[in-house]
């Protein structure tokens, strides 16, 4: 089969698809939302799972890292021995460690940012509450 006839048969096949599924490009004019909204997220939810993240990091950190000091003694032995999977198994490690220590970060990241969005938003519900209670509403209008 030639490369024409090739493209021609795979340029038709995406046009195919492309017809037959569905893909939204835009919302209509007068259906801009702004209807109930049906997502909320309580305090309760926040810290769960912020809480969440912070097992999964204690878990990792101990879980991930302890073949750590086998492997590099085994990739060390490897290299001296004038094997070359040693540098393959170091090649591996420092793979595996580098992104078990971003999904570690990315862990903690969530857990604090979370906690500091329950503790924010508490602290701004009670200014709210303090600010906005009927009795200073009251003295406004006395």
């Amino acid at each position: 089969m030639s490369f024409d006839a090739m493209w021609g048969q795979a340029r038709n096949t995406a046009t195919a698809r492309q017809q037959s599924s569905m893909q939204l490009n835009h919302v209509a004019a007068g259906d801009a939302g702004g209807g109930a909204s049906d997502y909320t997220v309580t305090s309760p939810d926040l810290k769960a799972v912020g809480n969440d993240a912070q097992e999964l990091f204690h878990h990792l950190e101990t879980d991930a890292f302890h073949a750590g000091a086998a492997t590099g003694t085994a990739s060390t032995q490897l290299t001296d021995d004038g094997f070359k999977t040693g540098s393959a198994l170091y090649s591996a490690w420092d793979t595996w460690r580098s992104q078990a220590e971003a999904l570690l970060s990315a862990c903690a990241h969530i857990h604090n940012h979370l906690e500091d969005t329950v503790w924010t938003h508490k602290n701004y519900e009670e200014t709210l509450k303090t600010n906005l209670s009927v009795e200073e509403i009251d003295k406004h209008f006395k």
